[in-house]
């Protein structure tokens, strides 16, 4: 075999071990996440190192300590076919890809299962590499999660304040409450500010965040019975 055939030979039985490698030892880590807490994320690590929020709070609880009405909230602001898709909603992101070719603004069309794929696994900042990573993810936890434990995972790790992650934390600190005693209103105040909830406030409520909180309401009564 010729020298440089020799190479690329190598070369490539090298990027073969790499993949099953990196397949492996995902495929594991998202094991283990199906039953563990999760007490810190990519993104918490990354907003520390940034230091602009004053404030670290996080507190794991399972589902059954979260109000139903703050994962009903969640789901009609973020995600209303979140129990019906596989982990992608290709008419948002198709309505997603339309609006930011006309505005500056750009809007995601990310799906809940996408979102804690992103939070726990991966970074924030915006490229194709973190997208192909992300549909990786995504596909391995619709894989091998309930939709039950994605919710419980999405409601403990993502941001609901600056420096605020998760239900407990958020209830805790916009309304000095546990998790499970979030009435309709409270729990939607919080699902209202997951767009931006480091410039976004539960409360005091501004006027856009007050509309958001509305709408978000009228849409979990017209939702009807939620149930995982």
């Amino acid at each position: 075999m010729p020298k440089r055939k020799k190479q690329l030979h190598k070369i490539s039985k090298l990027i073969g071990k790499c993949i099953a490698w990196f397949i492996a030892i995902t495929f594991l880590w998202v094991l283990v996440y199906k039953w563990a807490p999760i007490p810190y994320t990519p993104l918490m690590g990354i907003r520390s190192l940034q230091g602009k929020a004053k404030v670290f709070k996080h507190d794991w609880v399972p589902i059954e300590k979260i109000s139903p009405y703050l994962q009903l909230a969640v789901i009609c602001s973020e995600d209303q076919k979140f129990l019906s898709h596989n982990g992608f909603d290709l008419q948002a992101i198709e309505k997603a890809i339309e609006s930011n070719q006309k505005s500056r603004r750009i809007k995601g069309g990310s799906t809940i299962s996408q979102q804690t794929a992103k939070n726990v696994f991966l970074w924030p900042h915006r490229s194709w590499i973190r997208k192909g990573f992300e549909v990786y993810f995504t596909f391995l936890i619709e894989t091998l999660w309930s939709k039950e434990r994605i919710l419980e995972v999405y409601l403990n790790s993502i941001e609901m304040g600056s420096g605020v992650y998760g239900a407990q934390a958020a209830s805790k600190y916009w309304f000095k409450k546990p998790a499970n005693r979030l009435t309709r209103y409270e729990a939607a105040a919080i699902a209202a500010i997951l767009p931006n909830p480091r410039k976004y406030r539960a409360r005091p409520a501004s006027n856009y965040i007050q509309r958001r909180k509305e709408w978000i309401v009228k849409q979990m009564r017209l939702y009807g019975v939620f149930k995982l």
